[in-house]
């Protein structure tokens, strides 16, 4: 069965890499795992021998069909037909504690770990596989080139760290991108007091002009004039820190409280 171009599909051709993968998911405190686009059903193979229930998402009907003709009652009970994305994952995981994992497609990964942060008070861990790229901005520090609105708003709530690397001839069809799973695990908490809207809205408005300084990129949501002075906003976004981002959100709202 032939990959899609229009779903991102690359499937896993290596066994011994989709059995790593699912045997690097931490399986403490949670109730279920829950695979993004299960394809040919590699990995889902390997997730189905541990301990938990295994829930799966995919959007290709072909694909469906496909794992139907391997294990028809595990489709009819534990696969939904839907786009990740647009699936209600509040009624699909019931709220339990679950585990995110897949061969993510590369045309949507982005937006996966966005739906991640956004349900992450029942999504405490996730394992996936990216295009390097992006993991690495994922996992960049303040600092680096990569360092972008991807790594401070995953950052904000979970801690991540890499699982493997892996080469585009492990894939059907190989990709024209190096590829590398990462795994997230929730940081203790909630994350940052502030507003999470607010909070997201100021890391994004501050990147859009990363080569500018905070003064000027930053002047559409500062309320009144800012101090020509202030040293902290003499700065370029990929500078701050979560934390720095938290303290411009609180310092937006008091001057607005004034």
């Amino acid at each position: 069965m032939k990959a899609k171009k229009s779903y991102g599909q690359h499937f896993l051709a290596q066994p011994e890499i989709a059995r790593q993968i699912a045997y690097s998911v931490n399986y403490d405190s949670i109730d279920q795992v829950l695979e993004v686009g299960p394809g040919q059903g590699m990995l889902t193979q390997f997730l189905r021998q541990r301990k938990l229930p295994v829930y799966a998402v995919e959007a290709d009907r072909d694909m469906v069909a496909h794992l139907k003709e391997d294990d028809a009652s595990w489709v009819e009970e534990f696969l939904t037909e839907e786009d990740f994305l647009k699936v209600d994952l509040e009624q699909l995981t019931r709220k339990q504690p679950t585990a995110l994992v897949g061969n993510f497609p590369y045309n949507i990964s982005s937006q996966i770990l966005i739906r991640l942060v956004e349900n992450r008070s029942f999504l405490p861990r996730m394992v996936g596989m990216f295009q390097r790229e992006l993991a690495e901005r994922v996992l960049a520090p303040p600092g680096s080139k990569t360092y972008g609105v991807i790594s401070v708003l995953v950052q904000a709530y979970y801690t991540g760290s890499v699982v493997m690397h892996v080469k585009p001839g492990s894939f059907n069809p190989p990709p024209k991108v190096n590829s590398t799973v990462i795994a997230l695990e929730r940081l203790p908490g909630d994350g940052p007091k502030c507003d999470p809207d607010k909070f997201r809205t100021v890391v994004r408005t501050a990147f859009q002009q990363r080569r500018k300084m905070l003064r000027n990129s930053l002047k559409p949501l500062w309320p009144g004039n800012m101090d020509p002075d202030d040293k902290s906003l003499m700065r370029r976004p990929e500078q701050l820190s979560v934390a720095d981002f938290v303290e411009l959100v609180e310092r937006i709202e008091a001057l607005k409280g004034k």
